[in-house]
């Protein structure tokens, strides 16, 4: 098919709710390590990798490798049958998971799926219902997922199922209480008690959060938040399940899990995306007490598929043998320092936020007013195209920019891309002084 023959086919055969970053749909046909191709035959660096997905380089070759030699073995058995690839899986999630005690893994092929099993799961344990989710936050597309997510932009068809509340998101830099942190003594978190002794029953199933959010606009809470938010939630009667779709596998730099960046010990794991590299594939890790009380029987037909384990696997042993946490923290500081001189260079830049390899840009029209610049969002999307560089966006608002590169990047592929994205910014700041003096 030529570029526009696909290009009409998505608009005749797809959803259109299935959108697009651009006012021309990009046609990608290839990828290889940081680098993806458009059918024009364009490279683009890619620094957001398929959504937060692409851990360790497009096509890896250690990892296809693995990956071939499987599927030419065993390429589906179903939950109902063992198999050894999702044995080895379980096994080593098992040795990495926080403080040796989630040991209990249920595979699926998404992390709404990875979702929605953990729900299920506090619910039996605990013998409740309601489930505290924050606001901004983003859990999946089905309609129990789309319920839990604090973001109405997501919440088609009137996310009908019940049982979810909405607890303040520590978004210090529009803060919902008009604080500033530290003099703030995060009254966001202190506040959770207070929500659910006057919105709930009182007695919860659960607590779910991302460490860092993600759709959201990667926004990251203080060191004190989940500390003061688990110890609530524990008081309450309800489990932490930690929804590490985005925040997993080293994103955040020099630890596995995001949530272990402020020292909480979650009850749920809950991930997908990076763990797959691009295969399609959830995660809801337990302690074995919490994955016990998922009485009865349940299935997964592709969950645990031995060739989507046999990638998954091959993804956290490439991550650890080549130390691609150590290099998400130290390039991820590299990056952090670049996106800080843009801020300095461009009064467009309101804040920069993240950690690790997963870094953000909100845009504001005045740093003042902090009024989101959505606009501009979405001119600086097609500027950064021209430019030859992917960047995802954003927030609850439409105005910040997301940025995920692989964990195995150099610090030479960030100073290009810095390069890049300040010609992008530069391009977006003259179109805005020109259109303004007109």
């Amino acid at each position: 098919m030529t570029k526009q023959e696909i290009i009409l086919a998505n608009q005749q055969y797809l959803f259109p709710s299935v959108f697009h970053y651009y006012k021309e749909p990009l046609v990608v046909t290839r990828a290889k390590d940081q680098f993806v191709w458009d059918a024009d035959g364009n490279q683009f660096l890619d620094f957001f990798g398929g959504i937060v997905t692409i851990s360790v380089g497009h096509c890896n070759d250690t990892v296809n490798r693995k990956v071939h030699e499987q599927i030419d073995k065993l390429q589906h058995a179903s939950t109902v049958f063992a198999n050894e690839p999702q044995a080895a899986l379980a096994k080593r999630i098992a040795e990495i998971a926080p403080g040796g005690k989630l040991t209990k893994s249920f595979f699926t092929n998404s992390g709404t799926e990875a979702n929605e099993t953990a729900f299920v799961t506090a619910r039996c344990y605990t013998g409740s219902h309601e489930i505290v989710a924050l606001r901004h936050s983003y859990h999946g597309r089905s309609g129990v997922a789309m319920a839990a997510s604090g973001q109405s932009s997501w919440r088609l068809g009137g996310a009908a199922p019940s049982g979810f509340v909405h607890a303040l998101s520590a978004y210090c830099y529009r803060c919902p209480l008009g604080l500033t942190y530290p003099s703030c003594n995060v009254r966001c978190a202190r506040d959770l008690e207070e929500m659910i002794r006057t919105s709930t029953s009182g007695r919860i199933a659960a607590f779910i959060a991302e460490p860092i959010q993600g759709v959201g606009g990667f926004i990251t809470p203080p060191k004190e938040y989940f500390e003061i938010i688990a110890g609530i939630v524990r008081k309450s009667g309800g489990l932490f399940i930690s929804d590490e779709v985005q925040t997993g596998w080293g994103r955040t730099g020099g630890k596995w899990f995001g949530i272990e960046q402020w020292g909480v010990m979650p009850d749920i794991i809950t991930s997908a995306k990076s763990l797959g590299n691009g295969s399609p594939v959830g995660l809801t890790v337990a302690r074995p007490d919490v994955a016990d009380a998922l009485k009865g029987s349940t299935i997964s037909t592709f969950g645990g598929n031995p060739v989507t384990a046999t990638q998954a696997k091959a993804v956290i042993d490439f991550i650890d043998e080549n130390k691609l946490m150590i290099n998400a923290a130290e390039t991820g500081a590299y990056l952090r320092g670049k996106l800080e001189e843009l801020k300095a260079k461009y009064s467009l830049i309101g804040d920069v936020r993240g950690m690790g390899l997963l870094q953000a840009l909100e845009l504001v029209e005045d740093r003042e007013s902090r009024k989101p610049a959505a606009d501009a969002t979405l001119a600086l999307m097609e500027s950064t195209r021209g430019n030859r560089v992917l960047i995802g966006k954003g927030g609850t608002y439409g105005n910040v920019i997301r940025i995920s590169p692989p964990l195995n990047i150099s610090k030479s592929d960030v100073d290009e891309f810095a390069l890049r994205l300040d010609a992008s910014l530069q391009q977006v700041t003259q179109a805005r002084m020109a259109g303004a003096a007109h």
